[in-house]
C-alpha cells in the first residue's frame, strides 16, 4: 500500500512538473512556480523539480529564492559537471565572461546600468539553460553576444561585425550565441528585464492596448 502511495505521489509530481513547464513557456510564472512547488512537495528528492523551480523564480526576478532552490538542487544532483556549472553562480568575484564583458563595455563608454543588464542576462541565462551543456572554451564569444544583445535592446547603433571585432571572435560564433540567448530567455525588443532607458517604448504599446480595450467596451455598450 505504501509503495502504491509513493508511486502515485511520483506520478502526480511529474504531472505538476509538466504543467509548470507549460506555464513557464507561456510566461504565466506565478502558476509555474506554484506547480513546481507542488512537484517538490510530493517528490522532495528529485533534483529536476528543484531546478525548474529555480528557473521560474529567476525569470520572475526572485533572485534569493532562485538561489535557495539551486542550493537544494545541488544537494541532490548526481551529475558532477552540472553541479560545478551551477556552483559558479555562488562564487565571489567575476567569471571570465563577466570580466571580459565589464572590461570591454567600460572601455567603450557603455553606462554602468547597461553593463549591469548584461551581467544580469548572463546570470539568468545560466539558470534558464537548465541541464544543457554550455560550451565555455571561448568565454569571449559569450561576452560578445551579451554585449551585442544589450546594446541592441537599448537602441545603440551596433553591428555583429563591429562587436565580433571588439572581442576578436567570428561573426558566426557571435550570431549563434546571440540566438541562444534570445531563445532561451525569450527576449523581446525593449525587454523590460534588460532595457535601461528612461522611457520604454513598450509602455506606449501597453497603454495603447488598454485604451483600445476601453474603446471596444464602450463601443459595444448598449
Amino acid at each position: 500500500m505504501a509503495e502504491a502511495s509513493r508511486e502515485n505521489a511520483k506520478q502526480q509530481a511529474e504531472s505538476y512538473n509538466v504543467e509548470g513547464l507549460e506555464y513557464y513557456e507561456k510566461w504565466e510564472i506565478d502558476d509555474a512556480i506554484r506547480k513546481f512547488k507542488e512537484a517538490v512537495r510530493l517528490a522532495p528528492d528529485d533534483p529536476e523539480y528543484r531546478l525548474n523551480l529555480a528557473r521560474a523564480r529567476a525569470r520572475f526576478g526572485q533572485w534569493d529564492e532562485a538561489l535557495s532552490s539551486l542550493r537544494d538542487f545541488l544537494d541532490l544532483e548526481p551529475d558532477t559537471r552540472l553541479r560545478e556549472r551551477f556552483r559558479a553562480l555562488f562564487e565571489v568575484g567575476m567569471d571570465p565572461v563577466e570580466s571580459l564583458l565589464t572590461r570591454t563595455m567600460t572601455g567603450q563608454g557603455i553606462p554602468l546600468e547597461q553593463i549591469s543588464a548584461a551581467m544580469q542576462m548572463w546570470w539568468e541565462f545560466r539558470i534558464a539553460a537548465g541541464r544543457r551543456t554550455l560550451p565555455m572554451r571561448k568565454p569571449e564569444v559569450w561576452a560578445a553576444a551579451l554585449d551585442y544583445t544589450v546594446r541592441k535592446l537599448n537602441f545603440r547603433q551596433v553591428t555583429q561585425r563591429e562587436t565580433a571585432g571588439l572581442y576578436d571572435v567570428s561573426e558566426g560564433a557571435l550570431r549563434s550565441r546571440y540566438q541562444d540567448l534570445v531563445e532561451t530567455l525569450d527576449i523581446m525588443p525593449c525587454d523590460y528585464r534588460y532595457f535601461r532607458g528612461e522611457k520604454n517604448p513598450l509602455d506606449m504599446l501597453v497603454q495603447a492596448a488598454m485604451m483600445l480595450d476601453r474603446l471596444e467596451k464602450q463601443f459595444k455598450e448598449p
